[in-house]
């Protein structure tokens, strides 16, 4: 079976920072180094007394447990035989190479200020030892509710520090949704930014027996509220215990305990607390970066944006642990980014590496269609041409260093003027995953000059599984497995296309409290079933092509992945912001299309406006409509008709009739986070717009001679 690999045989193995309170919140003196006699008890001893791991022996132990203090066996193999060690080991062991060195930046009063990696360090001590006053308990979580901040990073590194286990929760998350991951991970404390973020909690804390504390870090609260704590509060409780305490705990922390939950949004019942172990963290944040061609910073400090949700494993892997391994320097966006600030951020700051999920790279790409539709007749044209000199050159030799005079022309006088403007004049490696991307979004970057790779992977993996990089890039794949990974595809097709098994370093320690869940997951050789499916070509590279639980299995017991004709719906009407199938046990395909709109910039919702480039396809095809609600309100004919003739051409490309839409319905506002439709990572939530939308739907399908609803038909 191509891409299979038998599961191998598993060997055996045996400061002081001052701060001060101002309206801005807390903040952090970063002029220099600090002196010798800052530096904490651990430091004192460096010299002669390098940190050591309890000693590990998970030989009895299972490949996976549901309990927050068990331990599990760890995979290791000949083919990823490194040696396991934990998150403090991984930081003190990173002092000696990059302590000088600025690890995170973060804007204060407009003006950029650094923290080096010894006071990271020691602030994060200082956390850890306020958090074991506060009453962290072993393997009892700390929750952090707030938007990343060096305080975000410096209370996850704290709670590894101490013996607790970071959880995430995102910002956008109702009482009762707080309340089931605090509660479920017996949260001791938990760390909030905002007083509308702390006013949840007050909610709920009296469904909470576990809570001790509440932590706030960038606007402190108005009245004091008993067990309510700023961040410099927290950090002057610690002054009352011993360095030597916080030691100890740290010495006894073993590779194979969890440290990190990652709550997974579902589309279905409870989110599911993902247990992530040292080991976990450590060996991802090390080889998977490396299969990225991030670099350490002896040969190029790596400057990241720190702006996508921390509660998520991907950003939380590629800003916080990853940064930690290699010396990079993390700056921080403003809480606004998404909103519209992330490109000033990114301008001011000029990071090397980037990381988006795809709907941040189609809200750049429309915006820059947007500005080009403003400009003036000649730019348009300039960007026009050379956008389209460059995709040519990236899609015929995409691999060629050697360009064209006419390429090497564009770039210099129009594209890097654009990449400059969006900051990124210096970056090499821009990253997307978490959804799949678009075949039009990635053409678009492709002819700014910007190769977009992708990875693959899950909060049970960690984070990444599959990379793609500057060396191994195909354009649509998923990337290469990283090297000491396993992958086996089952029960393929006669196409190769199987479900996507994982075994690794990677792997996950099993779902909290959860051990059926854990069980369907982990099969009984270790291997994690993804239920996503996906062909490998003959060089390895990975290619997604749905989820088991998303197939369609028509009424007539066809097998429908959407994901292929969703996306040729998408490339073949540029009008269409998201496109959903439908037809499991059903007679016939129908589908669900939203309209691109511009967003809200306070609120970043969807508004009734088309963007730019939905404007330009209605001028193509006869319609002076400006708005969704004209289009869909007033039935538009001339976008009805260009839309039917278009779902036509993809059903003309279509493998048999059972592959056709025969039905089909314009919504009248797009989908969003706030409206359910979307999860947190903007992944579509197909359960949720089935139930959402459940009237529309069995109107495709009720049999009667005059069809009404304002929709296409076949």
């Amino acid at each position: 079976m191509p891409g299979c690999r038998e599961v191998p045989q598993e060997t055996e193995q045996n400061s002081c920072v001052g701060t001060d309170q101002d309206d801005a919140g807390t903040r952090y003196q970063t002029d220099g180094q600090l002196p010798k006699e800052s530096l904490s008890h651990s430091f004192q001893l460096s010299a002669s007394k390098k940190p050591q791991d309890a000693q590990l022996d998970c030989s009895e132990e299972a490949l996976w447990t549901t309990k927050a203090d068990g331990r599990v066996r760890l995979r290791l193999d000949s083919s990823c035989s490194q040696p396991p060690y934990t998150v403090h080991r991984m930081f003190y062991e990173a002092l000696d190479k990059y302590g000088d060195l600025s690890a995170l930046g973060f804007k204060r009063q407009d003006k950029w200020e650094y923290i080096s990696y010894y006071q990271y360090y020691q602030i994060a001590r200082k956390v850890a030892k306020g958090f074991l006053k506060l009453g962290l308990e072993q393997a009892h979580s700390v929750a952090i509710l707030g938007f990343n901040a060096p305080e975000w990073f410096f209370s996850a590194v704290g709670t590894v520090f101490a013996g607790g286990i970071v959880t995430g929760i995102y910002t956008t998350s109702s009482p009762d949704a707080c309340q089931y991951i605090a509660h479920d991970s017996r949260a001791n404390i938990i760390v909030v930014d905002t007083q509308k973020q702390l006013e949840k909690i007050l909610k709920i804390w009296k469904n909470l027996p576990h809570l001790k504390a509440v932590v706030i870090y960038r606007e402190p609260s108005p009245t004091k509220t008993a067990n309510v704590y700023t961040m410099e509060e927290l950090m002057e409780l610690g002054h009352q215990v011993p360095e030597e305490t916080l030691d100890s705990i740290i010495e006894a922390q073993t590779p194979n305990q969890c440290c990190v939950l990652v709550y997974t949004s579902g589309t279905t019942g409870n989110p599911k607390g993902v247990m992530l172990s040292q080991d976990n963290i450590t060996w991802t944040a090390r080889y998977s970066s490396q299969a990225g061609d991030i670099h350490p910073a002896e040969v190029q400090q790596e400057v990241v944006v720190s702006y996508l949700p921390l509660s998520h494993i991907a950003a939380q892997i590629y800003d916080l642990w990853t940064g930690i391994q290699w010396g990079a320097q993390v700056c921080f966006a403003e809480p606004d980014a998404l909103k519209g600030s992330l490109v000033n951020t990114l301008r001011e700051v000029e990071p090397t590496s980037h990381m988006g999920v795809p709907r941040v790279w189609e809200k750049i790409m429309e915006r820059i269609q947007e500005v080009s539709a403003q400009a003036g007749f000649i730019r348009r044209k300039m960007l026009l041409w050379a956008m389209s000199v460059t995709l040519e050159q990236n899609l015929t030799c995409p691999r060629s260093d050697l360009k064209p005079f006419t390429a090497r022309l564009a770039d210099y006088l129009v594209l890097a003027r654009v990449r400059q403007a969006l900051g990124f004049a210096k970056c090499q490696k821009n990253f997307y995953g978490a959804a799949p991307m678009t075949a039009e979004t990635q053409h678009f970057f492709l002819g700014l000059n910007i190769h977009l790779y992708a990875g693959y992977g899950l909060s049970e993996t960690a984070g990444p599984h599959f990379m793609s990089s500057p060396y191994n890039y195909r354009l649509y794949s998923s990337g290469k497995l990283v090297p000491g990974c396993l992958v086996k595809l089952v029960n393929q097709d006669a196409e190769g296309i199987g479900e996507i098994c994982l075994w690794g370093r990677t792997i996950f320690m099993g779902y909290l409290n959860m051990e059926d869940k854990t069980r369907e997951a982990i099969d009984s050789e270790g291997w994690l079933h993804t239920g996503d499916t996906g062909r490998l070509d003959q060089d390895g590279f990975l290619y997604i092509t749905g989820r088991l639980k998303e197939l369609i299995i028509t009424a007539g017991g066809e097998n429908v992945p959407p994901l292929p004709i969703e996306e040729a719906v998408k490339m073949e009407l540029p009008i269409v912001s998201n496109a959903m199938l439908i037809g499991d046990q059903r007679k016939f395909l129908s589908m669900l299309l939203t309209l691109k709109c511009t967003l809200d910039p306070d609120t970043f919702e969807p508004t009734d406006t088309l963007t730019e480039q939905a404007v330009e396809f209605c001028q193509r095809v006869g319609s002076k409509a400006s708005t969704v609600s004209e289009i869909v309100g007033q039935h538009d004919e001339a976008v009805y008709q260009a839309i039917e003739e278009g779902i036509q051409r993809v059903n003309a490309n279509a493998a048999a009739r059972p592959y056709h839409i025969q039905k089909w319905a314009i919504l009248e506002r797009d989908f969003s986070i706030s409206g359910g439709e979307l999860g947190p990572t903007m992944k579509l939530k197909r359960f949720t717009v089935l139930e959402k939308y459940k009237d529309i739907i069995d109107s495709f399908y009720q049999e009667q001679k005059n069809w009404d609803h304002p929709c296409g038909s076949q």
